[in-house]
């Protein structure tokens, strides 16, 4: 029987999201996987990669928690590339490095809600493309400005040439684009040459696994599915109903049951096995989505 759940992986750098999700869940059994938020390949950190039946959950994950995001990164000043990253091709320089006061300035001038331009280089649909693809064709590329919000924002202090910061910010965020806009601020141009994402959608880099590892206990023929998460794992504050058996066989087969409770999603319960989301709406619970 497939194994269900989530692996919480510390991603390496150099790879991308959806083939760490595919190396796992190829030493699970399965190929249904999937992901929330995905990473570039230069970033590491914090990616959940749902397996199985927790693929049916990522929505509700996502809607279930602030989508608030913690990263930590760095950036030089001086020139900056058309990835706004050290992967990228030198498109501007000026040399110029602010001072740590004035950095300082810029970054609590970002606080809240702001209207950020992504990358070109990024996941965004122009058109119904995606912008990377229109970049690597050469396109000119018009992107509209979105609404972040930033929660949090400081600068960490500099080892040599590379000026370190963390954030909290809403999902949408492009953290190479806040490295440029701290830069902007401060009269002068930067590249990120390093992100790392520790906290995602209540996922925390604590929990997170390093795909090695998962490599060296899948070849010494271990247990992977220890460091399987339950399906249920990273639903927030979603309530819970819990059902009898014979109720529970009928909402899982699509029928509705009679409640009390108050409107809106729950978790659903039989003793403690987990079954799937529902809606509670006119005083009955119908199935969202069935595990």
């Amino acid at each position: 029987m497939t194994k269900s759940g989530w692996i919480i992986l510390d991603k390496d750098s150099g790879l991308f999201s959806r083939t760490a999700g595919g190396r796992i869940a190829r030493m699970l059994g399965t190929k249904k996987f999937g992901h929330i938020g995905t990473l570039d390949p230069m970033a590491t950190g914090v990616l959940p990669i749902a397996i199985g039946d927790a693929t049916k959950m990522i929505p509700f994950v996502e809607d279930a928690n602030a989508s608030v995001k913690e990263y930590l990164f760095s950036c030089i000043f001086g020139f900056e590339t058309d990835t706004l990253d050290i992967t990228g091709n030198e498109i501007a320089r000026d040399n110029i490095v602010p001072t740590p006061d004035n950095v300082r300035s810029a970054t609590r001038q970002l606080i809240g809600k702001i209207s950020q331009i992504p990358p070109i280089y990024s996941a965004v649909h122009v058109d119904g493309q995606r912008a990377h693809h229109l970049a690597r064709q050469g396109r000119a590329i018009d992107i509209p400005a979105r609404q972040i919000e930033i929660f949090e924002l400081e600068f960490m202090g500099c080892n040599g040439n590379s000026w370190h910061f963390r954030t909290r910010c809403s999902r949408g965020t492009y953290v190479r684009a806040l490295a440029r806009d701290i830069a902007k601020i401060c009269g002068c141009l930067a590249t990120v040459d390093s992100i790392r994402r520790t906290y995602t959608n209540g996922f925390d880099i604590k929990n997170a696994v390093r795909l090695d590892f998962l490599e060296k206990v899948f070849n010494n023929s271990g247990n992977l599915g220890e460091n399987l998460k339950p399906t249920d794992f990273g639903l927030g504050d979603i309530p819970v109903l819990n059902l009898d058996d014979k109720s529970a066989e009928y909402y899982k087969n699509g029928g509705f049951i009679k409640t009390g409770a108050d409107t809106g999603l729950y978790r659903v319960y039989t003793g403690e096995n987990f079954i799937g989301i529902g809606l509670v709406s006119d005083g009955e619970l119908r199935p969202k989505r069935t595990i």
